[in-house]
Formats: structure tokens, sequence, C-alpha cells
């Protein structure tokens, strides 16, 4: 197929394409109608875990495609693979196995390789667990920075965090279970004793939040939970007498 053929009318659903789909991160109810649709049409469907996907499909009444695996081991392979089947004509799902493909996930490489090959590539909205920890925190909203996973070594976790220090954002991170006590420790010791929320479970029948200070956390966490987590925790605040280099980034826009 030539460039040419791919250059089709932007409202054709068939056109070849890479489209990202989010899907539920606990709860099969949030996979939209559109989603839905976009799986059921898509000719491949590229997925974190084969087996994860076939059977998100199988609850969800649709008949899986060709399933083809992405993950963090094979993603710059299976994004040349993608490209391809793109150019062959093909409409490609990309699939995470809960969540918006290429946030913590994979997906990123994917995504650059179709564009830098010219083809195109689109997505639905749907969950993510960030961004819904976020909304359910109490903390500012307005200004956030995404950290995904922390090093796993404290030394080493101590320095990223660092950078961040002064910084008048809330800060998201996620984390396992097993390490998340020694990560709040972490960041008591070089944020301070700031306000935080700790987002256990979302969307699930045990989901909960704890919104306590990061003494009260780490005190809480003595013994490791069970479940997922995404970690949040209030941005500095200005202090008098003290120029804070961030000063631009923490100005409200101008409205109107």
């Amino acid at each position: 197929m030539s460039r040419a053929d791919l250059d089709t009318a932007p409202g054709d659903p068939d056109r070849p394409r890479l489209i990202l789909v989010a899907t539920p991160i606990g709860e099969d109810g949030d996979l939209s109608a559109r989603a839905l649709e976009t799986l059921r049409a898509a000719d491949v469907i590229a997925c974190e875990d084969t087996r994860v996907t076939r059977e998100l499909l199988r609850r969800c009444g649709i008949e899986a495609p060709r399933l083809i695996a992405c993950h963090d081991h094979n993603e710059a392979q299976s994004a040349a693979g993608i490209v391809k089947l793109i150019e062959d004509g093909a409409k490609v799902a990309l699939v995470s196995d809960a969540g918006t493909p290429g946030i913590s996930d994979p997906g990123y490489r994917v995504v650059r390789a179709v564009l830098d090959a010219g083809l195109e590539v689109g997505a639905l909205p749907g969950p993510a667990s960030p961004i819904l920890a976020l909304s359910l925190s109490g903390l500012p909203t307005d200004r956030f920075v995404f950290l995904g996973f922390p090093p796993r070594k404290s030394g080493k976790r101590q320095a990223f965090l660092t950078p961040y220090s002064e910084l008048p954002a809330t800060l998201i991170l996620m984390e396992s279970p097993q390490r998340l006590g020694e990560t709040v420790a972490d960041a008591l010791e070089v944020l301070g004793d700031r306000q935080a929320a700790l987002a256990m479970e979302l969307t699930k029948p045990f989901e909960r939040v704890f919104r306590e200070p990061l003494s009260a956390l780490k005190a809480r966490l003595a013994e490791a939970p069970r479940g997922e987590a995404i970690l949040l925790i209030e941005g500095a605040k200005e202090k008098k007498g003290r120029t804070n280099k961030y000063a631009e980034f923490s100005k409200a826009p101008k409205r109107g």
C-alpha cells in the first residue's frame, strides 16, 4: 500500500492507524462504549499480556481478533511490526493490562515509531489511575507532576526526589505495596512532613484513600499493605524572604 493510499478521509472509521485504548483498572464497566466498538473493529490488538487482554475481551463479549504482545521487553521490536501492519492497511488497537497505554505502561515507543513513519495515531479517553487518585486526594490539582515509579534503592530514590523538593506542584508516584513504606520514609526524609494521600485499589471493591501527613502514612505502613498504590504528596510552599526558582511555574495563568 502506498502512502497516498493511506491518505483517507479523517472521518473514515476503517482507515489504517494506531488507536490507543484505555482499559479498566479494576471495574469492567469503566470500558467505554467507544472503546468496546474500537476493540471489536480492530484488525489487530497489541497488548501488554495477551492472556489478560483475551480474558477482558471474553468478559465483554468480544471475539478476539489477532493479538500480538507488546510489553517492556519487546516494545521496540513490536513497534516495528505494528508500523508494518498499519502500512499494510490494518487498524491496530494498543492496550495495556490496565489503564492508559504509555502511562507507566508500554506504549511510548510504539507511538513514536508510528508517528515517525508518517502514520496516524488516535486515542480514546479512559481510566488512568494517577488522574483518578489526584481528583480524590484533596491536594491541589492545578499543578501536578507525574513521576511514575521511583527507583528501588533508598539512596537512588532520595536522589530522585530531591530535585522536586522546591517544586510548588502536587507530586504523584506509583509504587508496589512491598516498597511503599520505604518510599514514604524516603519522601519524609527528603521533602519533610507534608500532607499526602495514599490511594489503594482504585475502582475495586476494597478501594480506599488515606489523607494524612507523610509521618502518619509512615506509621500506617509499618506492615506492607495489599493492592496497587498511588502516592500523592503536597507541593512545596513559598518561603518568606527566599526566592523560589519555580516561582513562575507556581503562578496561576490569567483568565479572560
